[in-house]
């Protein structure tokens, strides 16, 4: 893997890092529903699950 590619996935984990600060968290914490689901989960399995499918893209398409 190239440098450029390991910096990506670097650059990932720090947005990741930042999202999931209890700050940035406890912003989402209130009652309210988001497609039947709490907003607090909602927004972690959004994340969570974006964060995934980058990581595939970025490992699949530049993995040399």
């Amino acid at each position: 893997m190239k440098k450029r590619h390991q910096q990506k996935l670097v650059v990932l984990s720090l947005v990741l890092l930042f999202l999931f600060n209890i700050p940035l968290i406890f912003m989402f914490n209130h009652s309210g529903n988001i497609f039947g689901f709490p907003v607090l989960y909602f927004f972690i399995f959004l994340i969570w699950g974006v964060s995934i499918i980058i990581s595939f893209v970025i490992l699949k398409r530049f993995y040399e």
